[in-house]
């Protein structure tokens, strides 16, 4: 085939391919309408946003050019590498997003596996429901619970007296916030986290669990060897995200629960840009530190990827 040749088919099958996108908008248009809202939003708050992250090179001043007012380098970069602050709440924030995913990623998949071992239709739809509740709640009814329960009055410290122990006020304990933290996220997260990994059981083929009986195999071994590798996929994918939101700990509930007190061990990177930023007005330094943050979580997403394809041939790209 000569050049010539080649082009002319290349030229066919752009032409073909546009041809066929046309008539599938002209076809489902209606469907695509739904489609504006979400682009917009995108686009408006995702996209245009990180035009914003320039004055993280360059002086702002409030009142002045939203761009800032001269470059100043990596001037704000130098500043929180040599800010103690900053090291102990980026100590902070890998602590509690560790602890996070070491607790928080697989106990949804272990809740998925012990539900679809429930017989009684009743009964799982039950606890399903109950598991799923917590997750629509709003947090800062979530953070009143905590505060309620974890009182000197609260439910918590009446068991403790009621064992002979003394009450302890642990929302003032820095020693007890990150478990706090962590502990009330699996309450909140497990049986919305469970769906997916509900769904991907229902695409196995039940004939591989006949198989594996056949063979020998009791409910531990097909769990293993059939259960386990069907949602293998499932599993890497939503690894590779949480891994990619290892530093974005969450600002609402700890900004909630948090105070003075507890600064040690529960000031995290959004909460300490949140008062740099606009407490004290300071958003070249604060959009330093968030860029830096993203470009973070942005190599340990590729890295997990990577890592991924190289251990078990599955990744997202």
């Amino acid at each position: 085939m000569s050049v010539e040749e080649y082009q002319e088919k290349l030229k066919r099958t752009e032409v073909s391919k546009f041809e066929s996108v046309r008539k599938s908008l002209r076809k489902d248009w209606q469907l695509y309408t739904f489609l504006i809202l979400p682009v917009v939003y995108l686009i408006v708050f995702q996209y245009l946003p990180m035009i914003g992250n320039v004055i993280a090179f360059r002086r702002f001043v409030p009142g002045g050019s939203m761009l800032g007012q001269e470059f100043v380098g990596l001037r704000y970069f130098e500043m929180f590498w040599n800010d103690r602050t900053f090291w102990r709440v980026f100590r902070n924030t890998l602590t509690i997003g560790g602890y996070t995913l070491l607790f928080n990623f697989p106990i949804p998949i272990i809740f998925a596996l012990l539900l679809n071992e429930v017989k009684s239709i009743k009964f799982k739809r039950f606890v399903q429901t109950a598991s799923y509740l917590p997750h629509f709640i709003s947090m800062v009814i979530v953070a009143g619970m905590i505060m309620e329960m974890l009182s000197a009055s609260g439910i918590v410290n009446q068991v403790i007296e009621w064992f002979g122990g003394n009450p302890t006020i642990f929302l003032q304990r820095a020693e007890w916030f990150r478990t706090i933290y962590v502990g009330s996220e699996i309450w909140q997260r497990t049986g919305w986290g469970a769906i997916l990994y509900l769904a991907a059981l229902t695409n196995i083929d039940p004939n591989l669990y006949e198989a594996a009986a056949i063979d020998g195999a009791g409910r531990l071994k097909q769990t293993w060897h059939v259960t386990l590798p069907g949602i293998m996929p499932t599993i890497i994918t939503l690894l590779i995200l949480n891994i990619g939101n290892f530093m974005n700990v969450g600002f609402e509930k700890v900004f909630l629960l948090y105070n003075p007190l507890t600064y040690e061990t529960g000031d995290v990177i959004s909460t300490y840009l949140y008062r740099i930023g606009l407490g004290s007005a300071n958003f070249s330094y604060a959009t330093a530190i968030g860029l830096a943050q993203a470009v973070i979580g942005f190599i340990l997403v590729m890295g997990a990827n990577l890592l991924s394809r190289k251990l078990t041939n599955r990744s997202l790209w």
